[in-house]
């Protein structure tokens, strides 16, 4: 079936949603108010109750602190020392790999090591860059941004560990295609330390948290948070209108494959994160006499004794390494699934490459959105009180960066809907790779569907306690990821050492330095 045929089926599908969906919005304006007992709320109500045992387990506090960000951090100060600071040392190197100096158009995969970083980065910067921060901000004060980026500079070695095995256990298809990430690498590797049936339950558990967290959760979450910034500029557009529109755009993307996902993002990352990145400098420009006091208080106020006291989800501490894991996913594993698709034979090296997006990701442009933030002081503002979760740090940010120009607004609204639509390209390779492990490539065409679909109605519907337990989903890729990199640990360290030496020998051949996206 050719490309063309697939589209067009899937805008008649998407035209048929649409139809249904404004039918469904005449009958529930039609319908009373109250109808208690309805399936909706049934179907509510059963998504509440799991989220409430997942929320007792995945943020079961120790010493008053989440298990999963203890979990979370502490591999990756583990993985750092093991790996003896591979996220500073290595740090150059990972550039040079990026502008092009070691790709060979020869060696298996299917994108550039830039494309696999971006493609990666565009499927962890998103709103949570944006509105996260703001939020972070605001429950943990300024100092909360001190421990976000120690806990991205640590990441950057969660990121390396996972990739570097997400390449080395990679299957590369007959047809050149290329899956990998931790369903594989916990199968494989485990195996071969002789726990295959463990490795298989926790590759199979991973595959299902990361199914169900980027095939439902990150379509409609994305869609969802991006309408909610576009509109604040833009206060006449239909949410059923901008699904459509961006279904539509989302599909010409990932309908084409990884090939045609990485030459995508390998554009709209750049470009979203220099038009960010600009905005940002244009207000920190301007308010350039302000920025040490601003640094001085985000320091200050992390060792206050407010900050290292337990205290649960309010402590300054505990909220600055929660928001850093959102933002940057060190340690879930999902960067290790588009860039198992580089073309390389050595996994070291595409882990060299991946350490850098936490360092993109979290301490480059959350940074310059706290920087804003608290220069502004629109976080102490008391009306965001009453406005739930990252909708309300996005018009935090939003009104930050009004305060310098009227129309910085707009700017950020395009940037917002660039960071989610690189999101969405990228999250969804992670679902459907997680769909192949777990029934076969076979039926690829359902999870790109069913993406498309959660895109489509994702700005009209409200998705409460579905959305947590996505959420949810999300975080829980750590528990069975970390016990592979746990465990695997020395293999990697064994690799890097063995890499590191090759790379001070002169072994290795070096191509014309280029960041090349085609």
């Amino acid at each position: 079936m050719s490309f063309k045929l697939i589209l067009k089926i899937q805008i008649k599908i998407l035209g048929l949603i649409t139809i249904i969906l404004l039918g469904t919005q005449r009958i529930a304006l039609a319908a009373p108010t109250e109808q208690p007992g309805g399936i909706f709320t049934v179907i509510d109500q059963i998504f509440q109750n799991i989220v409430n045992v997942l929320d007792a387990i995945i943020f079961y506090n120790i010493a008053g602190f989440p298990l999963i960000v203890l979990w979370l951090i502490i591999g990756a100060i583990f993985l750092t020392f093991r790996m003896k600071l591979i996220n500073i040392r290595g740090f150059r190197h990972a550039i040079d790999i990026v502008r092009g100096l070691y790709d060979d158009p020869n060696e298996p995969g299917e994108v550039t090591h830039f494309q696999a970083l971006a493609t990666a980065v565009s499927g962890t910067v998103g709103i949570g860059n944006v509105a996260g921060v703001a939020i972070a901000i605001q429950l943990g004060g300024p100092g909360a941004v001190l421990w976000m980026t120690l806990g991205g500079l640590f990441g950057m070695t969660s990121k390396f560990t996972e990739v570097t095995l997400g390449l080395k256990y990679r299957n590369i298809n007959p047809d050149g295609s290329v899956a990998g990430g931790p369903m594989y690498y916990l199968s494989k590797g485990l195996s071969r330390r002789g726990f295959s049936k463990f490795g298989q339950g926790m590759a199979t558990l991973f595959a299902f948290f990361c199914g169900l967290s980027t095939l439902v959760g990150a379509s409609i979450f994305q869609t969802l948070q991006s309408y909610a910034a576009v509109v604040n500029v833009f206060p006449n557009l239909s949410p059923g209108i901008y699904g459509i529109i961006v279904a539509i755009l989302v599909a010409i993307v990932i309908l084409g494959g990884m090939k045609r996902i990485g030459a995508v993002a390998g554009r709209i990352v750049p470009a979203m994160a220099v038009i960010y990145i600009l905005a940002c400098l244009w207000i920190l420009a301007v308010n350039f006499t302000q920025i040490p006091s601003a640094f001085a208080q985000i320091i200050t106020e992390a060792f206050a004794p407010s900050a290292m006291v337990a205290g649960g989800f309010g402590t300054t501490f505990s909220i600055g390494l929660r928001r850093s894991a959102y933002s940057n996913e060190a340690g879930l594993g999902t960067a290790s699934i588009p860039h198992a698709a580089a073309k390389t034979n050595e996994p070291i090296r595409e882990g060299l490459v991946a350490l850098l997006e936490p360092f993109i990701d979290t301490i480059i442009i959350c940074n310059m959105t706290a920087l804003v933030i608290v220069i502004t002081g629109e976080y102490q503002n008391e009306i965001y009180q009453n406005i739930g979760g990252d909708l309300a740090g996005v018009k935090m940010t939003a009104a930050a960066f009004s305060q310098v120009f009227s129309w910085f607004p707009y700017l950020l609204a395009v940037a917002v809907f660039l960071f989610a639509y690189s999101t969405m390209i990228g999250t969804a390779y992670q679902g459907m790779i997680s769909w192949t492990y777990l029934f076969g490539s076979q039926t690829l065409l359902i999870p790109k569907i069913i993406y498309i679909l959660g895109v489509t109605v994702g700005a009209s519907i409200g998705v409460g306690a579905a959305l947590d337990f996505t959420d949810m989903m999300l975080l829980a890729m750590a528990f069975p990821n970390l016990i592979g990199c746990y465990l695997m640990s020395g293999e990697v360290a064994a690799d890097l050492k063995d890499y590191m030496s090759r790379l001070k020998s002169g072994k290795m051949h070096q191509y014309e330095p280029q960041i090349k996206q085609n």
